[in-house]
């Protein structure tokens, strides 16, 4: 009897109202609360007696307002029961304005019967937002918040820099830790350098560079290549912890790697004073930011890689306009000495014919030198392959290099008492090895040994020479270096064109490609041998020249000396360079017809002027050029010989294995070139009975 009278004591009712660890809401058919017990209450900011009597719309954020009331007026007419865990999660609305994530069930209840009975809903009300799964799920929209953020920055901005020195301050915002980092690594890769910081002792990381080390975090990360998380620094195994760490009381850890095309480059870290506290979630938000700074840096690079290419395309065409130009001037000069000496004033006086010999020579080799720096630097240089002494070339190299390198440089040659020559360009040969020998230098900054080789072997790529395309025989030039070497990654990378180890400012990362190109274009072959702390050697591997036979030889000079009365249309659209060949070719004896465009000379013809001999620059302005001029003669007049002139040395040389159809003569030229060049375009006269 006693425990009945307990069980029907309405204050046993009201203290299991308020003992339940859920909130509790007893809501009429109006909508309004009419009990509420205390977790109630401390859920949604209340005080209880505030609570009871508000509406239940107003618990309810704004923004689903509308959407509560149908369902609540649904619900009304179909009641049932609605127990939690039907994975419908609410927000509702404290107090202050704040939301909070719920669950909710709710039940109906009947009190009293017939017309007296009044009809209520019982809902109780979880907070979940301190449940594991919900916090993960929080935890991973809030940091994919800070990603869109920093996304917004790398596109928004050009500068890569802006992105990399607000990374630190956002990631620590968003994992709520003492300090975060990034670290990129030197050229040498042999320091890793705070790029940009955030945390405890910032005055003190700005520019700190740490040695590149597997046994240390962020080295084990570039060695490894995958992100490392550390749940407590006093139970690391796997690298050395610095001392400074563990004074500043940091026990966790998470880093990942930063990536540029496939090779690590640095790392992105964080950490905190709390056990633990990293795992999965904070490796993946980690490296979604890492990804997209590598991607803004590529993209950056990237474009610059691109304007500078843009910057030697557009300066190469210049430069070989201006050399262009410059060999027209220098053949008016050395046409009209030449035309000078020739006058019976300067022909009897032995001392003019010196003057006008030395302006002469002064002008051909100091014009030669410039255009050739010009076309060099624009890369537009036609390569003259000829028989090259590898023995003499290197002695020859390594004098210029003592003088060149610096005193702390120690130039050795060693070569083998004899070698066959080689047939490549003289002075593209000299100035790659140059080149490679500069590299050579900056790889021992505090001096060393340069040695150069020369001998004769096939490149190990080359399993059977002479087949195919290939030489018969070799001969290698080879420059080594006992410097700091190249890694695997910079070794595969090495000839890749803006591809650089050095700072900024100095080097462009064409040297090793330019060399490249230059073998290539010579039927050779490049290699490569390198190691960190072991030096590097480079060798050229190029073709050895066949000497030609007695049959092979070049006619002798007297073949230059041209039929008399030769009938030659010369096209020429500068009207200096017109004269001084108008005259050259009649100073051999020719009958000349002088054109300043095509359209002229091909007027000429149609008139029925009869020609030996086509004598036309390649570039004569708007219209036709040379070449479309020659094609069309020589459709309508195939015994018509023809000989272009140009002062682009790209005319010099075919394109690719592609030889040229007719003879080109180089400007400036001189009266005797003239004539072997028309020489040896003319048909060969009948042989002798």
């Amino acid at each position: 009897m006693t425990t009945l009278a307990h069980a029907n004591d309405p204050r046993v009712f009201r203290g299991l109202f308020d003992a339940y660890p859920d909130g509790v809401l007893l809501v009429d058919g109006q909508g309004l609360v009419v009990l509420a017990n205390q977790a109630a209450a401390n859920l949604l900011g209340y005080a209880r007696e505030t609570l009871e009597g508000i509406a239940v719309d107003s618990l309810v954020p704004d923004s689903v307002a509308p959407r509560h009331a149908n369902y609540r007026q649904g619900y009304a007419h179909a009641p049932k029961a609605r127990p939690m865990g039907t994975d419908l999660e609410l927000m509702a609305r404290r107090a202050d304005g704040s939301e909070v994530m719920v669950e909710i069930a709710l039940s109906p209840l009947r009190v009293g019967s017939g017309d007296t009975a009044v009809d209520y809903v019982v809902a109780s009300v979880r907070g979940i937002g301190a449940y594991p799964r919900v916090k993960r799920a929080l935890q991973r929209a809030r940091y994919s918040e800070f990603v869109v953020q920093l996304g917004r920055v790398a596109v928004d901005t050009l500068d890569p820099d802006e992105l990399l020195q607000r990374l630190p301050t956002v990631v620590a915002q968003a994992l709520e830790v003492d300090a975060v980092a990034v670290f990129l690594l030197t050229p040498n890769r042999l320091e890793l350098r705070v790029a940009s910081y955030s945390g405890l002792h910032t005055a003190q990381a700005d520019r700190v560079a740490f040695a590149n080390r597997p046994d240390s975090l962020i080295g084990c990360v570039v060695a490894q290549r995958t992100p490392l998380i550390v749940g407590d620094f006093a139970h690391e195994q796997r690298f050395e912890v610095p001392a400074r760490l563990l004074d500043a009381d940091v026990r966790s850890a998470v880093a990942v790697p930063l990536t540029d095309r496939g090779k690590v480059v640095g790392a992105l870290s964080a950490w905190s004073t709390q056990l633990q506290r990293f795992g999965a979630d904070e490796v993946a938000f980690l490296e979604a930011l890492a990804s997209l700074l590598s991607t803004s840096l590529q993209r950056v690079q990237t474009e610059l890689q691109l304007r500078h290419a843009q910057r030697l395309e557009t300066t190469g065409q210049l430069t070989g306009g201006v050399a262009h130009d410059f060999n027209n001037l220098l053949t008016v000069i050395q046409g009209n000495l030449q035309l000078l000496g020739d006058q019976p004033a300067v022909r009897g006086d032995a001392q003019s014919r010196q003057l006008v010999a030395a302006a002469a020579a002064r002008a051909g080799q100091r014009g030669a030198d410039l255009t050739g720096k010009l076309l060099a630097f624009a890369r537009r240089q036609a390569l003259a392959p000829i028989a090259v002494d590898p023995i003499a070339m290197l002695h020859s190299l390594a004098d210029m290099l003592r003088r060149t390198l610096g005193e702390n440089i120690h130039v050795l040659v060693q070569t083998p008492r004899t070698s066959p020559p080689c047939l490549a360009d003289a002075v593209q040969l000299e100035s790659a090895l140059l080149n490679v020998a500069v590299n050579a230098r900056d790889a021992m900054p505090e001096g060393g040994t340069l040695v150069l080789r020369c001998g004769t072997g096939a490149p190990p790529e080359v399993t059977e020479p002479g087949s195919g395309n290939a030489p018969r025989e070799w001969v290698w030039f080879s420059v080594q270096d006992d410097g700091s070497g190249m890694s695997p990654d910079v070794l595969d990378r090495a000839i890749e064109p803006f591809f650089t180890t050095k700072e900024a400012g100095r080097g462009t990362g064409m040297g090793l490609s330019t060399v490249y190109g230059f073998v290539k274009q010579s039927r050779g072959h490049l290699g490569l041998d390198s190691a960190p702390g072991a030096g590097t050697t480079v060798t050229l591997y190029l073709p050895a020249h066949d000497a030609p036979g007695e049959g092979d030889k070049a006619p002798p000079v007297a073949a230059t000396r041209l039929p008399q009365g030769l009938r030659v249309l010369l096209v020429e659209d500068a009207d200096d360079v017109r004269n001084v060949a108008q005259s050259f070719l009649r100073s051999l004896g020719c009958t000349v017809v002088a054109c300043a465009n095509a359209e002229a000379a091909l007027t000429e013809l149609a008139h029925g002027g009869a020609f030996d001999l086509l004598f036309t620059d390649i570039t004569l302005g708007a219209g036709i050029d040379g070449h479309e001029l020659a094609r069309r003669v020589n459709a309508q007049h195939p015994a018509l010989a023809v000989l272009l002139t140009s002062g682009y040395s790209r005319y010099l040389a075919g394109s690719g294995d592609t030889p040229l159809r007719w003879p080109v003569l180089q400007k400036p030229y001189q009266r005797q070139d003239l004539a072997q060049a028309i020489a040896q375009c003319l048909p060969l006269p009948p042989a002798a009975g």
